[in-house]
């Protein structure tokens, strides 16, 4: 459950959100280009095995601290095991002053009007219990949109607000996460739809509730402000969405009040046979760029 300090930190903290919930479908990608190919293991186990040793890694790095990160999403498996010997929540909040949130969402439904959204969450009540018995602070569900199309993405910002209402019932804090995708010929006419969208359902929240916002890099710059400076928003991030990390710090710079929430441009250039001197180095460079990003 959410703490005065956490939410201090997710309110008004310096810095920005490391993506560390890669889940079943994402991570052979990501263990490949941190240098382990599909050949290196021979079951989902132990693949998951790998990608935990790689978060941990991750995770206890020196520069990994609440100074610069201030918070990680972890999937659900990561929640579930220890880094550093605790718990994974625990050990974020209590050794590196990093609050924690978990994704909850299960995958992304077939296209339909321009948009995939999220499947079904079974068991997503008894799920939301666990996150509070570990100490997480919140959670991340992600769905896409491919086209600029009214009716998809009215579709889409609604699950993602009914959903941040089960989250918010727990007295959890979601990240909503309708990612526009960044290689759409019509992005921009997406992202103005999604904004007047999600300011809909911003103004019909309860006062005092307050929820977070992941989205794509916008092409206007500046776009999401009328977001970041709603009072039922405790905080704007963006996602990489597939930009390089000089891209996507770039982009982030233009956007004064959004902070970066990247996954793979936090492990860009980290590999599994990397001494240590040398991956702390390298994962000390990503997040040193990464905050200045987020501070600019």
């Amino acid at each position: 459950m959410p703490t005065p300090d956490q939410i201090a930190q997710m309110t008004d903290g310096k810095g920005f959100i490391a993506a560390l919930d890669q889940s079943g479908g994402s991570t052979p990608k990501a263990l490949a280009l941190y240098g382990i190919g599909e050949d290196a293991y021979g079951s989902e186990a132990e693949m998951f095995d790998l990608m935990h040793a790689m978060r941990s890694r991750i995770a206890t790095a020196p520069a990994f601290t609440g100074d610069k990160v201030i918070a990680a999403i972890l999937f659900e498996m990561t929640m579930d095991r220890e880094i550093g010997g605790k718990p994974a929540a625990a050990y974020l909040w209590e050794d590196r002053r990093v609050v924690p949130f978990l994704k909850i969402d299960k995958g992304l439904a077939e296209a339909q009007d321009g948009v995939r959204m999220m499947k079904p969450i079974p068991g997503l009540s008894d799920l939301l219990d666990r996150a509070v018995a570990h100490g997480i602070f919140g959670t991340k569900e992600r769905s896409v949109i491919d086209a600029a199309n009214r009716a998809g993405i009215g579709a889409i910002v609604e699950q993602q607000f009914d959903l941040g209402a089960e989250v918010l019932a727990k007295g959890l804090v979601p990240i909503l996460e309708p990612e526009v995708t960044i290689s759409i010929a019509d992005k921009a006419e997406a992202e103005a739809m999604l904004l007047d969208e999600i300011l809909k359902y911003l103004d019909m929240l309860p006062d005092g509730r307050r929820v977070m916002l992941k989205l794509s890099l916008p092409s206007e710059a500046g776009l999401y402000a009328p977001l970041i400076a709603h009072p039922g928003v405790m905080r704007v991030v963006a996602l990489s969405g597939g930009y390089s990390r000089d891209e996507a710090c770039a982009l982030l710079a233009r956007n004064p009040g959004m902070i970066a929430s990247f996954s793979r441009a936090l492990t860009e250039g980290l590999s599994a046979d990397q001494p240590d001197a040398a991956f702390n180095s390298a994962i000390g460079d990503a997040i040193e760029a990464i905050y200045r990003a987020s501070v600019t």
